[in-house]
């Protein structure tokens, strides 16, 4: 069975960082390009499942949809 799982993948000075939403656990992957970090990512879920279980992904409440926004601070 496939299950679709969203993964946010932030671009930093140094590269890039991929992480799933809606998973237990913590499952982290990075890389110099953006296509990196995804597969890095894919092959750590993948890793994660094979380890934990597919109960990794069975979460209260899916995540639907992600957004990401900016909000000003005091600093």
């Amino acid at each position: 069975m496939t299950r679709q799982v969203k993964i946010i993948v932030e671009k930093h000075e140094d590269g890039y960082v991929a992480y799933p939403l809606g998973v237990h656990g913590v499952v982290v992957g990075e890389g110099d390009t953006y296509d990196e970090a995804l597969a890095d990512v894919r092959s750590a879920l993948a890793f994660h499942i094979e380890t934990f279980g597919a109960g990794v992904l069975d979460t209260e409440a899916a995540v639907l949809d992600a957004f990401v926004d900016e909000a000003g601070v005091a600093a």
